[in-house]
This record gives structure tokens, sequence and C-alpha cells, in this order.
């Protein structure tokens, strides 16, 4: 793609709202073509100038993910989005002290998390749903790993679910696992950061995220088997 020659800076735009205090609204985002594959010290010193399609283009990268993870920690999609805008705030804030010391994903989910945590103390989640050790409890060790590894399922649900489904169901069960189930299962797995980013983001052990993992996984599982039984 040909980069266009000219690029506008903020005035009184986007970044000096979110500096000022004002939430970064969708209305406000850039409605420019954003450049996409930046580099992401590229894309920082982008932002730190007030660029207005490099925040277009972290928008476009990252908002549709942070909403999902918001709505592991908070009861509902309106307060997930509020958490996301307010982290939009903090990443504006702070974007021109990001040293690279992890990568820009994860850096802006930290302070995401920080959010939505709050934002779910706020306005905790209605239903409680146990902590899980219903579901497969005897199928782990100590130590958190398999002690009765599941039947492999793949190949069955490929041929007896189409893929649309599949994920519906996925986003259902995710949604109704315990709390740090959730959490754990959507940055793991969902998002795909790693096991010691999301420890130090949940403040969790080693072993504690394992077992949650595992469980969380195990709760998945189960009702992607029992939909297959159904089907059956």
């Amino acid at each position: 793609m040909i980069e266009p020659a000219f690029r506008p800076r903020v005035t009184l735009s986007w970044r000096q709202r979110a500096v000022r205090g004002a939430r970064p609204a969708l209305h406000d985002q850039p409605t420019l073509t954003p450049v996409p594959g930046a580099d992401e010290s590229e894309l920082v010193a982008r932002l730190c100038a007030g660029d207005e399609l490099a925040f277009a283009e972290l928008v476009e990268r990252y908002h549709p993910s942070m909403v999902r993870v918001a709505s592991a920690f908070t009861p509902n999609r309106s307060v997930a989005e509020e958490a996301v805008q307010d982290a939009w705030i903090g990443v504006i804030r702070g974007v021109c002290r990001f040293e690279g010391r992890s990568s820009l994903k994860t850096w802006i989910f930290r302070i995401l998390v920080n959010r939505a945590k709050t934002a779910g103390t706020r306005e905790p989640r209605t239903v409680e749903l146990g902590t899980g050790d219903d579901l497969g409890g005897d199928r782990f060790s100590a130590g958190g790993a398999w002690a009765d590894p599941p039947v492999p399922w793949t190949d069955e649900v490929v041929d007896r679910i189409v893929a649309p489904e599949v994920a519906a169901l996925v986003r259902e069960a995710i949604a109704q696992l315990p709390d740090l189930q959730r959490q754990v299962v959507t940055l793991r797995d969902v998002e795909g950061l790693s096991s010691a980013d999301v420890r130090e983001m949940l403040d969790l052990s080693e072993g504690n995220q394992r077992v949650l993992l595992h469980r969380g996984r195990t709760r998945v599982r189960a009702a992607l088997e029992k939909a297959m039984r159904e089907k059956g």
C-alpha cells in the first residue's frame, strides 16, 4: 500500500481530549484509512507525534479484542465498553513512556485488565456459577496436570458441527465459566497471551493459573461434547 503523502496532526482532537480526561468515543476516532502492519516502535513514535492514522491503526488492531477481554471481567457489554474507553485514555496518556519491555499488545492489555477489574468490582456479575470443581475436578493432579486426559474430539466436531456453531458454543461456554476461569481462558486461549503475562495481570501463581486454565478448558470441552451428543 502506498502511504499517504500527508498525515494530519492533532489539534484539539482525540489525544488532547484524552489527556484532559474525556473519553475518546467511537465517533471521535479517525475515519481515515489506517496504514496496516507498522512496526511497533514506528507506531509508538507516530502516536507520540499525535498522528491520527496511528491511533486509527491501533484501534483497528486491538479494539475488538479489548472488548472481549473486558467482557471477561464485567457484567455486560456496556460496562465492558466503558472499561475499554477508559483503557484507551490510559494508553494515549502513557504511550510515550512505553519502553518496549513487552509487546505493545501486552502493555495495552495490562492497562485494560486493571480498568476492567475496577469496573467489574463496581458492577459485579449478578449470576454466581460456583467454583467449577464439579466438572472434571478429579481429572487433574495436585499440580494441575491431566490425571484423565480427555478423548480427542476435533475431527468429530468438523464432521458433525459446522465451524460457526462451534465458535458460538465456545463463546457461550467461556461466558458461563466462573470468573477466574473465564479470565484465564480468555487471555490465554482467545487472545494468546503468555502464561507469565497472565499470571502477572491476574496476580496468580503458576500452579493456580494452570489449574484454572485446565478446568476452564474442560468446561468448554464438555459443552462441545454435549452438543455433539445431542446432534448425534
